[in-house]
């Protein structure tokens, strides 16, 4: 699909804190936006931004085979979620919702898609908590989503299975999956002002263990900027959209502490990390493992234009 054409795309999710940043820049780039949302009260928000609105609920297969109907798109990019506050010690509750989008949504998606003639399908993924917790501490596409998880972070890992295999699957079509790391910047967990990076502030957020677990970061309108580029010339496959900063625990937590002006975060050991945050809150400490970026740079001609959170994580 050559990028400097117009193209009709249906963005599903249109209005969570991804398809904020994606709407206004594929209308920027001269694309037809259909913006498909759950609720009533957004459709004059979204026909601001110059989008055109649909409402369908994800979860009713008429209901999203309709909306494809009207938009007629090239393109369905899915930005299904529904994740609100992560309890980590309940964390299959936290993303039982979103869980249901990856699997029930991505097969209705999919199904209206294919009936329609739909030349690409790009969803979103989690390259952040999903990676096998063994071998080295950063993960390329080629590598496996974790075999073997912890009790409260399985079905969040296999609703991801699902929905990939599902996408990659559908030979009918361009199949792209983008594995996104920790969002920050406006409208995430981790903007300023936010509950995250108060906990951090007060000391309540501590290091578990030696801190190994690393994670890989994007910032929201990067991880946007990744995603424009993947529907105008992504070809079938998963790409990770991390920035180029892969960072333990152990060295990113302090660092930001001291962003914020806060004394050094506590230590606790494994044990008491697991009482106060769970299983998955030990896991999401010690055991993660990063992401490299260097396919989606190859393949998609994007760079993150905050390369390290440590240069563009705002704290204030």
């Amino acid at each position: 699909m050559n990028q400097e054409l117009t193209v009709r795309v249906l963005v599903a999710g249109a209005t969570g804190v991804m398809g904020q940043q994606l709407v206004p820049r594929l209308i920027g780039a001269g694309h037809k936006v259909f913006a498909m949302t759950r609720n009533e009260s957004n459709k004059a928000r979204l026909s601001e931004l110059g989008a055109v609105p649909i409402v369908a609920d994800a979860l009713d297969r008429g209901q999203v085979e309709a909306a494809v109907r009207e938009a007629e798109p090239d393109v369905i990019v899915h930005q299904l979620t529904a994740i609100g506050h992560i309890d980590t010690r309940h964390f299959d509750r936290s993303f039982a919702a979103t869980d249901r989008l990856r699997i029930e949504g991505t097969d209705n998606l999919l199904a209206a898609g294919r009936a329609a003639g739909v030349r690409r399908f790009v969803a979103a993924s989690n390259g952040a908590f999903t990676y096998a917790r063994t071998g080295g501490p950063v993960k390329t596409e080629e590598d496996q989503l974790d075999p073997s998880p912890i009790r409260q972070m399985a079905p969040m890992i296999a609703a991801i299975g699902h929905l990939e295999r599902a996408v990659l699957g559908a030979d009918w079509t361009e199949g792209v999956v983008l594995r996104y790391g920790a969002f920050y910047g406006p409208g995430t967990s981790m903007e300023p002002g936010s509950e995250q990076l108060e906990m951090i502030r007060k000391r309540k957020f501590p290091v578990v263990g030696e801190g190994g677990g690393v994670w890989s970061f994007i910032h929201i309108a990067d991880a946007a900027e990744a995603t424009v580029a993947a529907i105008q010339n992504g070809a079938r496959g998963v790409y990770n959209i991390v920035d180029d900063d892969p960072a333990p625990v152990a060295e990113w937590l302090p660092e930001l502490a001291c962003k914020l002006g806060a004394k050094k975060p506590m230590r606790v050991p494994r044990f008491v990390g697991r009482l106060a945050a769970g299983e998955a809150g030990v896991v999401l400490m010690t055991e993660l493992r990063g992401a490299s970026n260097a396919k989606a740079k190859r393949e998609l001609g994007w760079r993150p234009a905050h390369p390290s959170w440590r240069q563009g994580l705002q704290v204030s």
